[in-house]
């Protein structure tokens, strides 16, 4: 039976799911964050093949071997056997030809199959969105971007170009933010917020100003949004402001990709990403600045996981 493997890696972990040509999941894994211009090409590398053996292992007839099959094919006449069907990775940060075009070589060396695609985590997210048909989904995870399609299945873009210069309503800007904002508490400069407590405790600190002193990863700041979304909801004012704000700036990208798609507000909007689905106070925020300029707009949350966007196209890839 043909296998076929998708691939969602973001800033914070990678996913692949394992399906066979009756749509069935055979088996799914996790691993570490995979985004390459944020934890390098290396690293993302090491999770992406991480993941792909985790769910591979899975198999019943994979694991009683010593090696599995897909990461050393069998030979025989003409070209070796590939377990795989086809691979699928959307990965984030890909969309640029100094990384996708090595990162693919790589990737059909590693994991052997008869068909490869290399694609953003933006674009599994719209596939698992909405299939083939047009419309736009913005993510927020560590970082944010906004990705649609049009009635002639081109493409556009906007956002996703680094936590050091954009980003905005990403898990990392508002952990930024929310650092800022004790920061300020701390001084007298800002209004008096439960996050420079909780900040604390988070990153084990006696106090705030010892924060300049620790060198943060990308992903340990992002991983501080569930903190401003859980005091946004008990109703902490500068929390609450930091959501709020969040929803606007991610409104933004999806009404510049709007304007670029001549204005048309009937097409749907998916929002994906652990910011939107843990905020309530954010999905309000980004749907009343939409709806703001675009009244007709159909704004949704995903109710799929991106990688099953990834392992559509998969199946997809090898028809």
């Amino acid at each position: 039976m043909a296998l076929y493997l998708g691939i969602d890696g973001g800033g914070s972990r990678t996913q692949a799911w394992l399906g066979d040509e009756r749509g069935h999941i055979v088996a799914k894994a996790e691993a570490g964050p995979s985004n390459p211009t944020k934890v390098g090409m290396e690293a993302a590398k090491k999770e992406l093949l991480r993941a792909a053996r985790a769910v591979l292992r899975k198999i019943p007839t994979v694991a009683a071997g010593d090696k599995p099959p897909v990461f050393g094919a069998a030979r025989g006449r003409g070209r070796p056997k590939a377990l795989l069907e086809a691979v699928c990775a959307g990965v984030a940060g890909v969309d640029r030809a100094g990384v996708s075009h090595p990162l693919l070589a790589w990737l059909r060396k590693a994991i052997p199959a008869q068909h490869h695609l290399l694609a953003t985590d933006a674009a599994i997210a719209l596939d698992a969105a909405l299939g083939a048909a047009a419309g736009m989904i913005v993510v927020s995870g560590t970082g944010s971007i906004a990705y649609a399609r049009n009635q002639q299945g081109q493409t556009l873009r906007a956002g996703g170009w680094g936590a050091s210069f954009d980003d905005a309503g990403a898990g990392y800007d508002v952990g930024r933010k929310a650092i800022m904002a004790a920061l300020h508490d701390f001084d007298g400069r800002g209004e008096r917020t439960v996050l420079t407590s909780r900040i604390c405790r988070a990153l084990k600190l006696s106090v705030i100003t010892q924060i300049v002193l620790k060198k943060l990863e990308i992903q340990q700041v992002a991983a501080l949004f569930p903190l401003v979304s859980d005091a946004a909801r008990q109703g902490d004012r500068v929390a609450r402001r930091l959501c709020a704000q969040a929803g606007a700036d991610l409104a933004q990208l999806a009404l510049a990709l709007a304007r670029r798609l001549g204005g048309r507000g009937t097409l749907p909007i998916v929002c994906a990403g652990g910011v939107f689905r843990s905020s309530p106070i954010l999905r309000r925020s980004f749907a009343r600045y939409v709806h703001r300029r675009l009244p007709r707009a159909r704004v949704r949350l995903l109710q799929r996981q991106p990688v099953e966007g990834a392992l559509a196209m998969a199946r997809e890839l090898a028809a």
